[in-house]
């Protein structure tokens, strides 16, 4: 069962909170040593979050949306009391006094933390290992990534751990893994979610969001965390909240959209295998009723200008971690000083040819509701590798996550996007499709993205977890 429908037979007394959690806790238990997707495990604290939520109901209060589900948060956000240590053994003794704020929503809507999720150091990468807690495997095939930097996530929903999870997005941080782990994930529009108090890095590019098992698990887990919160100075007031749920509760009718579509906005090398499954999921499209438009806004290569903003960011944060460099994974402290050379004047330019590029997609979508691409270039690569050595041929840049190009523009831009199961491509790997929207058109993603879903099978296929045996 999703989220979904477990909080509604949790509020109907069809089953106990406490059987639900109880089981969540288990799965995660006997599958930790194969997959190593968690950082904690919170068994006391769920348990009695359940039995407390359990009591609610039997005393017939009103109940919040999510009341009596498990859910994970990923490493990287602060929860009061147990420890966020951005998968670094640096701050490995730092444990945070107060919740973020979506943890704190998710906490008010009902949700049962049972536990915290694996990231790579300071969610650099586009993979999850980490010096502290090791290596996070693929439940598909558990010799291949699950991606990154939600990569404990992805791979704790996609196992059956838990149905919902809270992950991080500065440039495809969330998406990667949903389409690597065959999950949906959604990255919020810029400010919708507020994601403060917590670390520094990325100020203008991440976004908290969701992990889940169905579009309508995601669309519910935004609807308790969206809103303006004095904690973070960059959130927003956005659409009524009912309107994410809303657009999940459709039939899958997109008659009136008019739909852009693009394998490679017109430029990214993409591996035929995905190609040839993207191909299909337009097809699908093609059947719900919508205008498909083959397009793509005519922007630059994205990646130096990400790199130039998350790299000046990223060492007004972490850069004064550098005096302990030799306790970080290996190419972390390179990209940390890789931003000490970027000057204000040079991060201020950026800001100001990032504005150029937004509006370019923002005028983009004054002609389409949405613009469907694939969620990523490739299928999920070999565990131990920092990037893949190409892509369709040509080769990757091997110092920062060249492989992650479709997944920048919607960080640039601040828009949202989500992704939903689309297949699979060699090996048996999952395959994602992407829904990018104009900024607060977070319904609508969600709701193309539905359509999509209902009218296919992939999201109900798990994998079998057939190979439980770790590599030496």
């Amino acid at each position: 069962m999703d989220a979904w429908q477990t909080a509604e037979d949790i509020r109907a007394g069809r089953v106990s909170s406490v059987t639900v959690v109880s089981r969540a806790l288990a799965r995660i238990h006997d599958l930790q040593p194969d997959l190593n997707a968690f950082t904690a495990i919170l068994d006391e604290a769920a348990l009695a979050s359940a039995r407390d939520a359990d009591a609610a109901v039997r005393r017939g209060e009103p109940l919040p949306p999510l009341h009596g589900v498990p859910v994970s948060v990923k490493d990287h956000i602060w929860m009061t009391g147990t420890p966020a240590t951005n998968g670094s053994l640096v701050l490995r003794d730092f444990t945070p006094t107060e919740d973020a704020v979506p943890v704190a929503r998710l906490r008010a809507a009902g949700a049962v933390i049972v536990g915290k999720t694996n990231n790579p150091e300071f969610c650099y990468r586009g993979f999850t290992d980490n010096l502290l807690f090791g290596l996070t495997r693929n439940p598909w095939d558990p010799q291949r990534t699950p991606g990154g930097s939600s990569g404990g996530a992805g791979a704790s929903v996609a196992a059956g751990m838990t149905a919902i999870a809270l992950g991080t997005d500065g440039g495809g941080s969330i998406r990667i893994p949903a389409s690597f782990c065959g999950v949906v994930g959604h990255k919020p529009t810029f400010g919708l979610v507020p994601k403060e108090p917590g670390f520094k890095g990325w100020k203008t590019l991440s976004v908290d969001g969701p992990l889940s098992r169905s579009v309508r698990d995601a669309a519910l887990m935004l609807s308790v965390m969206t809103g303006p919160s004095a904690a973070d100075d960059l959130s927003y007031p956005g659409p009524p909240v009912s309107d994410y749920v809303d657009a999940v509760a459709r039939e899958p009718d997109l008659r009136g959209l008019r739909v852009a579509w693009s394998a490679d906005l017109g430029m990214l090398p993409v591996d035929p295998d995905v190609r040839s499954a993207f191909a299909q999921a337009v097809q699908v499209l093609d059947g719900l009723g919508c205008e498909l438009v083959k397009a793509a806004p005519a922007t630059a290569h994205p990646t130096e200008l990400w790199n130039t903003i998350a790299l000046a960011e990223g060492y007004s944060s972490e850069g004064p971690l550098l005096s302990s460099r030799e306790l970080m994974s290996p190419g972390t402290a390179e990209i940390v000083e890789a931003g000490r050379s970027i000057t204000g004047g040079q991060y201020v330019d950026a800001l100001h040819e990032r504005a150029a590029y937004t509006r370019v997609w923002a005028e983009f979508f004054e002609q389409y509701h949405v613009l469907v691409t694939p969620a990523m270039q490739l299928t999920a690569f070999p565990v131990g590798l920092q990037t893949p050595e190409q892509i369709e041929g040509r080769p990757v840049d091997p110092f920062f996550d060249d492989w992650c190009t479709i997944c920048l523009p919607a960080n640039l831009t601040g828009m949202p996007a989500t992704v939903v199961p689309a297949g699979f491509g060699a090996g048996g790997r999952p395959v994602g499709l992407q829904v990018i929207g104009p900024r607060w058109a977070d319904a609508q993603t969600l709701r193309v993205a539905s359509a999509f879903e209902r009218a296919t099978l992939w999201s109900a296929y798990e994998p079998t977890l057939r190979d439980r045996t770790r590599a030496s």
